[in-house]
């Protein structure tokens, strides 16, 4: 009687057990869910509002436009934009939280939300707009190839018995694997990592943005920009995640509204104009109100 009486107990115990397990497995499931949810609306310009602080992905080694400088702060181009956003939205441009990307992960960031605006030297292209909604332009654009100062080089045809160097996932890298794929490569994550070995000899070119070019060869003067324009003429525009329409237009009639008062003239003139040598001019570079 006694090892029945027990074995009942033990049944019982047994199927309390899996009860609570269960309850358990269903609430961690429920809990999921929820955070999915609110990850997935964390982007909204309502919830941006409801936050007190706009998230925006910005190069952190790509100057003029995005770097951080000796105090650890912030500076650029993108960075200059990207605090009157934050100040339109909450009255004070401190109320940007800056998240530092490479130029691979800037469509990831968005789509998982860790971000809500990409601000980084973000070229348009007819791929990536497959996977992000573009705003408004704000600069323009193209590729160039840049090479030692006593290079002769001059054209894209030299390149094929040489290495380029290039950042990986960025539109020069697109654009050589896409129309020149014979010619050897060396690929980085990182903007520091890709001039380096530049500097280094690892490779006889590198191709990047022309703007950046301009900059780094006045900072590198033993190195000149052989090729200044090369592709199509494109343009940089902030994006936000595919179907973030609130964001999007709201960054829109921002920027349409910013053409007013000049404001991406004036940014030339406090963030880049310096970086540049006087044959540059800012209507060479900036987009006023979204017109090209």
């Amino acid at each position: 009687m006694k090892k029945i009486v027990l074995s009942i107990l033990g049944i019982f115990v047994a199927v309390m057990l899996a009860a609570c397990s269960g309850n358990s497995v269903k609430k961690e499931d429920s809990n999921a869910t929820d955070s999915n949810t609110t990850t997935s609306s964390s982007g909204t310009l309502e919830k941006i509002k409801q936050n007190g602080v706009i998230r925006i992905g910005v190069f952190g080694d790509k100057p003029p436009f995005g770097y951080i400088d000796a105090k650890g702060v912030n500076q650029g181009y993108d960075v200059y934009f990207a605090k009157r956003i934050a100040k339109e939205l909450f009255g004070d441009e401190n109320k940007v939280e800056f998240v530092l990307v490479e130029a691979a992960n800037r469509v990831e960031f968005l789509k998982s939300d860790k971000v809500d605006v990409i601000l980084a030297n973000f070229t348009k292209t007819p791929q990536r707009a497959e996977q992000v909604d573009f705003a408004a332009p704000y600069m323009k654009v193209a590729l160039g190839v840049v090479v030692p100062s006593d290079s002769n080089l001059s054209s894209v045809e030299e390149l094929k018995d040489k290495t380029l160097i290039l950042n990986k996932g960025t539109t020069a890298d697109i654009y050589f694997y896409e129309n020149y794929p014979d010619i050897k490569t060396l690929k980085f994550d990182q903007n520091t990592e890709t001039f380096a070995a530049l500097i280094d000899g690892r490779g006889e070119a590198l191709s990047h943005d022309n703007t950046l070019l301009f900059a780094w060869v006045k900072e590198n003067p033993n190195f000149k920009v052989a090729i200044k324009e090369l592709g199509n003429q494109d343009v940089i525009a902030p994006a936000v995640k595919k179907g973030n329409d609130d964001l999007r237009i709201f960054i829109d009639e921002l920027i349409i509204k910013l053409a007013e008062e000049q404001f991406f003239h004036k940014a030339y003139e406090e963030t880049l104009k310096v970086h540049f040598s006087d044959d540059i001019k800012a209507e060479d570079i900036v987009i006023e109100g979204g017109k090209f």
